[in-house]
């Protein structure tokens, strides 16, 4: 069987929108390069992979790639400091 070179998106697989993540963020905030180091549960702000600037890239992507405006008092690292976190905001929101 052969892969398709980009996965299947679905709107009910959180996996895949994991998968979204973690490609924006690593297209934007590790130059492209994901050596397997950054998991689901780390901390981006802990870790210093984004800053708050850095987070507000994110909510773009979140916004332009799921189709919802994100509220200012949904702006808390609760949903938006991991890859996991955003992923469960993502379902929330749907």
């Amino acid at each position: 069987m052969t892969r398709p070179l980009t996965p299947h998106r679905t709107r009910e697989d959180p996996l895949d929108t994991k998968t979204q993540i973690r490609g924006f963020i690593v297209d934007n905030f590790l130059f492209g390069t994901d050596d397997g180091s950054l998991k689901d549960g780390d901390s981006f702000l802990e870790s210093g992979i984004i800053d708050s600037t850095g987070i507000l890239e994110v909510v773009g992507f979140v916004e332009d790639e799921f189709g919802f405006d994100v509220k200012d008092e949904e702006l808390v690292p609760e949903n938006f400091d991991s890859i996991e976190r955003i992923a469960a905001y993502i379902e929330r929101k749907r």
